[in-house]
């Protein structure tokens, strides 16, 4: 006999037969048979005390999560979906909590809808990201790129670090600690960029200085060293300005 095989109410009944009329001891006849003593004499307790029918298997209980979600409550969430068709998930799972005074997550009612089929597919394309520009800078000052990097330094507070990226160059024009994220701190970083570059607004865009067209190749090398060690210092003076603060 297998390991681990679920026998039925005629093969326990049958085996409970064997074992009566062996003539061997019930252990041997139990090795024999391959089935554990623990196991026969559970089948032979409730053959005395229901009969036959007391072998018939049991139907196994299915096991109940502390965290899901009842039928009910299932049924529920598909209702409402049904009743307001033009709510999005977020808006059922508000929806369910006021009516039914039971919590339940944006993302559990998402997959209780998707289950049913009540989740549409988004009415746009969805753009896939390219691993590079399709229309790539051919000069220094054609395209800048701006962003902010947040500081915090324990004692005072939030700082943002304001920075103008030449695109073709990859050097830091100007860079300058501001207290605030607003649209006058970027105004204002750009302003000292176009002085900085000499550079003036056009009606097609960043009109370059008149002296110089661009960068030779080796301006460039050096523009970017410059700009490296030039940030680096900033970093270095960052990180000493922080562990001070924090002895």
């Amino acid at each position: 006999m297998r390991r681990y095989m679920r026998l039925n109410q005629s093969e326990k009944f049958e085996v409970i037969q064997l074992v009566e009329k062996s003539e061997q001891g019930v252990n041997d006849t139990l090795k024999e048979l391959g089935i554990h003593k623990s196991t026969f004499y559970q089948w032979y307790n409730a053959y005395l005390t229901g009969g036959y029918d007391g072998l018939a298997n049991k139907p196994g209980r299915r096991r109940q999560y502390w965290n899901q979600i009842p039928e009910e409550e299932k049924q529920g969430i598909v209702e409402l979906a049904l009743e307001y068709p033009e709510r999005s998930p977020r808006e059922v799972a508000c929806l369910f909590t006021d009516t039914y005074k039971r919590f339940v997550s944006e993302s559990s009612v998402y997959r209780v809808l998707k289950v049913k089929g009540l989740i549409q597919p988004p009415a746009f394309d969805l753009i896939r990201a390219s691993d590079e520009f399709s229309d790539k800078t051919v000069r220094v000052n054609e395209m800048w790129q701006t962003d902010f990097t947040y500081f915090k330094i324990p004692g005072w507070g939030w700082y943002y670090l304001s920075t103008v990226l030449d695109d073709y160059s990859r050097f830091i024009v100007h860079w300058q600690l501001c207290k605030s994220m607003k649209s006058t701190d970027v105004e204002d970083t750009l302003n000292q960029a176009m002085v900085k570059s000499s550079l003036k607004v056009a009606r097609g865009g960043l009109e370059p200085p008149s002296a110089c067209g661009g960068y030779e190749a080796n301006e460039l090398i050096v523009l970017r060293i410059f700009s490296f060690v030039h940030f680096l210092r900033f970093l270095i003076l960052a990180t000493f300005l922080f562990s001070w603060l924090c002895l």
